[in-house]
């Protein structure tokens, strides 16, 4: 476990129309619960407020310079002679090393839809992450390579909310891999705040990938 005592830690809220960043450090780490300082907004530096219950993505960086990432919400506050925020801690299997955090890619199937002379043709990805995608085509598409196309990025978040990413992309490359047909797709001018939707989304289906992998297959007795 790379969290311990004086790690800092960076605070994302989650359904945030603008994302809000705090900053905070490890004061304790005790049955199941991180306690830390009040956090200081990035922004500001003044000492933010977290509500109980809030849910929270987390990312720090260890003592040999790995980034990590968690999911966590508000469970509660402690006085003391430093008063602290309690954070739920998460097991060793929710907590993600990453690498870049704009281009972690995962293979994961979203819908996207691209504009194209007034026409909408509606894709399923391949694969995605901050800085582009991989969209499956089931027959020939207008579009060509080296175009850049208007498009919108579905995003379903585990807690149930949606988020549509409208933004621009390249077309890199049109091709076929075995029996499918491929369009690689470079991100551009996308809004800061939508790259880190599309983040946290890639964290959260690498999240459920990792859990699945580690859950205990059921055996059916033999008779």
């Amino acid at each position: 476990m790379e969290l311990k005592v004086g790690t800092v830690l960076t605070l994302e809220q989650e359904n945030m129309e603008k994302v809000g960043k705090f900053h905070c450090k490890i004061v304790e780490i005790k049955e199941n619960i991180i306690y830390i300082d009040y956090p200081k907004s990035s922004l500001t530096q003044k000492t933010a407020f977290l509500v109980d219950g809030s849910p929270y993505y987390v990312t720090f960086i260890s003592e040999s310079n790995i980034s990590y990432a968690f999911k966590t919400k508000v469970i509660g506050r402690k006085m003391g002679t430093i008063p602290t925020v309690m954070l739920s801690l998460p097991t060793e299997e929710e907590i993600m090393k990453i690498q870049r955090r704009e281009f972690v890619r995962v293979q994961t199937s979203t819908d996207v839809a691209i504009e194209y002379n007034n026409e909408y043709f509606q894709f399923v990805t391949e694969d995605i992450s901050a800085g582009g995608l991989l969209l499956r085509l089931k027959s020939e598409v207008p579009f060509h390579e080296g175009e850049i196309v208007p498009l919108t990025i579905v995003l379903p978040f585990a807690n149930g909310d949606m988020r549509y990413v409208r933004t621009k992309a390249e077309v890199i490359r049109i091709f076929e891999r075995g029996t499918m047909r491929l369009a690689s797709l470079q991100l551009a001018e996308t809004d800061e705040v939508d790259k880190q939707y599309i983040v946290r989304f890639c964290f959260e289906r690498q999240l459920m990938v990792r859990k699945k992998e580690s859950s205990p297959i059921l055996k059916s007795p033999i008779s």
